[in-house]
């Protein structure tokens, strides 16, 4: 299993009136990052002919970040079977280790062309073991 992390520090805009971040930013940062791994791993070949599509998506709140927090994001993919891939996201606080979110997602693998989705061939899983 192949992880892919970033730090991010939180800044004014990711923040609600209550000035903690707001719950809609952890999922774009689900989205963000499981897109990054994506690019990063993937070559243009792949790129032009497949894309995904977020079939469901789970995410537990556990704790909260505010202004300058520094948070690492961490994911990895658990499972690519058939057409499905199930993706895991954790956000932690760098400063005391505290978990903050976790989320699983599944997502679809599609075929450019006919828009459909089509089976995760091993040379795709492998980008992500």
């Amino acid at each position: 299993m192949q992880i892919y992390q970033k730090t991010i520090t939180v800044s004014k805009d990711d923040l609600d009136q209550l000035n903690h971040v707001n719950n809609v930013r952890y999922v774009q940062w689900v989205q963000d990052i499981a897109e990054e791994h994506w690019l990063k791993n993937s070559s243009q070949d792949i790129l032009d002919n497949h894309f995904w599509v977020l079939v469901s998506h789970h995410i537990e709140y556990k704790g909260q970040a505010v202004l300058g927090d520094e948070l690492n994001i961490k994911t990895y993919v658990s499972k690519s079977e058939g057409v499905i891939s199930v993706r895991h996201v954790e956000i932690t606080n760098l400063a005391n280790g505290k978990l903050i979110t976790t989320s699983t997602t599944k997502w679809c693998f599609m075929d450019v062309k006919t828009k459909r989705p089509t089976r995760i061939t091993k040379e795709i899983a492998e980008l992500f073991d």
